[in-house]
């Protein structure tokens, strides 16, 4: 019972202010009904009409949708308790009434007419309050050089999506300048602290410092324009926007204005030597931690408003000075301390990454530290890897404070095919039923994005979910019939085959890292091993090769065939170093002779060899009956010699290690 105490009142702190008026209600209408002439064009968004109405959630906090009309000659009506409810009610109708898509590499829209009737008006409500979004390495990985045209695209995809709470850390170095300035660094100093755009993430978390920097004016004029339209936008809709606060770094130029405060330099992170890491972090007890904290969020604050969430991360794969529960409570505490000066409705938007990636450290003394220094209801965790390594399990549900269960997925923003679509699909439902559960909310946090979409499509399905989808083999071949605009045997097929390889990752052998010899570096000792048979991603590139005649005319079947090929090559590379190269490696070193490079070529990569040395010259655009390939899509090239056949692949699962 005092878990569930907990969560609602949370829900009552955050939905305080957010219950809005009949303003806020017609502004997050309007919000929808303009993404609908950018997603659909005007004339068709003509058939949508769309209200915003906060009486429609029969529990508060608990997004509802609801649907109906359609049909000849009638408007399709959608209505929301929230913006962003409304926007995922619309979301599903096109997806499930009118088989459309909408993902980030592009979108099917091909609409049905007249636009179909819902049957029966279908009400829905989300399981949870929040639906996340972000990690704060994707503001890197991804983000780090989008204009306002992608970020208005990405934030319409949230909102269709059903995302309520994300990141919007655009711009707080501009805000970080005013505040050092006024604390009497000089601006060469703060130059060489801020790292470049491109290594932002780790520097807002203290990993690095003046890595890539400076950062030049016309950035910091740049990302001020850019926070505030994202910051109007994201509040249109009715999502939460997360600002950064204080998490304790600071500059080593303060310890020059401030001869006597107290600092700690940190150990070095990611192999940069304290050139570049090695931050300094004020101790919690130190008079200029809430000074700093304070200017900070007050100025932020100023600029852009509130929704008072705040993230801040002190310890990111960083450990602590100190081991002692005292410590960690300490400068837990001070963090929040200074939100709460500020803004007394703080709450602390805390990455759960820290409990995870050290888990040697964050024993149950510290954790409990940790998450018992602030008040119950005012910390929401992320559980950021929980797909894959769960902590709500091992400290009894964050020892009550809510948290939010997240997919990480992507790692690095690498590019292959993966996912663990069976262990996302069941991974909410389980955390909910979890004994004194204080999960509030299903969460999207890879580190880059822009891969592997049909994961994405799952996890945000399951924010509208309470139980998981009954069947993934007929889910994604409904996503690919969806994605393709009209149902293909073989495409359904190949989808059915990588659904039981690469995304069912599993076992010891299962890692979200490119483990292919294509894309890692040189080494001896490269362990290729993968946790699905690779004759699966072999066939199932067939298969899309063999409907390029049918489907080469939908954008997403050509970027999907182009990330399958990508896929098998990788395959075969990692097939002949485990087969070829390794073991001519071997012997060579057995006899005692040099390794035979050029033999090894010529036996290995004869089309690699034909294709670079082919004088033949491919369009760069799609030309001929296909608009992809040209006529005789999928036949070999007779330029291109055919390499000479080999024995049959081994079909099992083949371990291929290193020397």
């Amino acid at each position: 019972m005092e878990e569930v105490t907990v969560v609602a009142a949370l829900g009552f702190l955050l939905l305080a202010g957010a219950g809005g008026s009949a303003g806020d209600e017609a502004r997050e209408a309007a919000a929808v009904q303009a993404l609908l002439a950018r997603l659909l064009g005007p004339r068709p968004a003509a058939d949508f009409s769309v209200s915003v109405e906060r009486s429609l959630a029969a529990e508060s906090g608990l997004d509802t949708y609801r649907l109906s009309g359609g049909g000849a000659g009638a408007r399709v009506r959608v209505a929301g308790s929230t913006g962003v409810a409304a926007a995922a009610g619309l979301h599903r109708y096109l997806r499930d009434f009118c088989g459309c898509h909408v993902a980030w590499s592009g979108s099917q829209l091909r609409l049905p007419r007249p636009l179909p009737a819902v049957p029966e008006e279908l009400t829905e409500a989300t399981p949870n309050r929040y639906r996340y979004y972000q990690n704060v390495c994707t503001q890197s990985y991804s983000f780090v050089w989008w204009d306002w045209a992608r970020w208005e695209r990405e934030i319409d995809w949230m909102a269709l999506n059903g995302i309520n709470l994300a990141l919007a850390w655009s711009g707080q170095e501009a805000i970080w300048q005013r505040v050092y300035l006024a604390l009497g660094l000089t601006q060469s100093e703060i130059d060489e602290y801020f790292t470049g755009p491109a290594f932002l993430a780790w520097g807002r978390m203290g990993n690095l410092h003046s890595w890539g920097g400076p950062l030049p004016r016309s950035w910091h004029l740049k990302q001020l324009y850019l926070q505030h339209r994202i910051l109007d936008r994201m509040r249109s809709f009715g999502m939460i926007p997360v600002l950064p606060a204080f998490a304790g770094h600071v500059p080593k130029a303060v310890t020059r204005v401030f001869p006597q405060v107290n600092v700690t330099q940190m150990g070095s992170w990611g192999h940069f030597n304290c050139s570049y890491s090695c931050s300094f972090l004020l101790a919690p007890g130190d008079p200029m931690f809430p000074i700093i904290g304070s200017l900070f969020l007050r100025e932020l604050t100023t600029e852009f408003g509130t929704d008072h969430i705040y993230g801040a991360d002190t310890f990111n794969e960083m450990q602590p000075p100190s081991s002692e529960p005292s410590y960690l409570a300490a400068a837990t505490a001070a963090v929040y301390e200074a939100m709460i000066t500020v803004d007394p409705d703080a709450v602390w938007l805390l990455q759960g990454w820290l409990f995870q990636h050290q888990p040697q450290f964050w024993g149950p003394a510290q954790v409990g530290a940790v998450l018992g220094a602030v008040p119950r209801g005012h910390l929401l965790v992320l559980d950021l890897f929980a797909e894959t390594q769960p902590v709500y399990i091992r400290t009894a549900s964050f020892q009550g404070q809510p948290f939010i269960w997240c997919m990480l997925h992507n790692f690095g923003g690498n590019h292959g095919l993966f996912g663990t679509l069976e262990t996302v699909n069941q991974g909410p439902a389980a955390a909910r039923l979890f004994p004194n559960s204080t999960m509030v909310g299903t969460g999207m946090a890879p580190e880059g994005i822009g891969q592997n979409e049909v994961v994405y499509a799952l996890m945000a399905e399951l924010g509208w979910r309470k139980d998981p989808v009954p069947d993934l083999g007929a889910w994604v071949a409904s996503f690919a019939a969806r994605r393709y605009g009209g149902i293909h045997q073989d495409a359904e097929t190949a989808w059915r085959l990588l659904l039981r390889s690469v995304y069912n990752c599993s076992g010891e052998s299962c890692s979200g890292h490119n483990r292919s010899p294509l894309v890692k570096r040189p080494s001896l000792q490269m362990n290729t091993t993968v946790w699905y048979n690779r004759s699966d991603v072999f066939e199932a590139w067939r298969l899309l090769l063999a409907t390029t005649p049918a489907l080469a005319a939908s954008p997403a079947f050509r970027y999907d065939l182009l990330d399958v090929t990508r896929q098998a090559a990788q395959e075969l590379v990692s097939f002949y170093y485990g087969e070829l190269f390794v073991g001519a490696l071997v012997e060579s070193l057995v006899q005692d002779v040099p390794f035979q490079q050029r033999q090894f070529d010529e036996n290995v990569f004869q089309l690699e060899q034909a294709f670079v040395l082919n004088t033949r010259r491919y369009p760069t655009q799609p030309k001929g009956q296909s608009r992809f390939l040209g006529p005789g899509a999928g036949q070999a090239s007779p330029e291109v010699p055919r390499p000479k056949r080999r024995s049959p692949r081994p079909a099992g699962r083949v371990r291929y290690g290193g020397v």
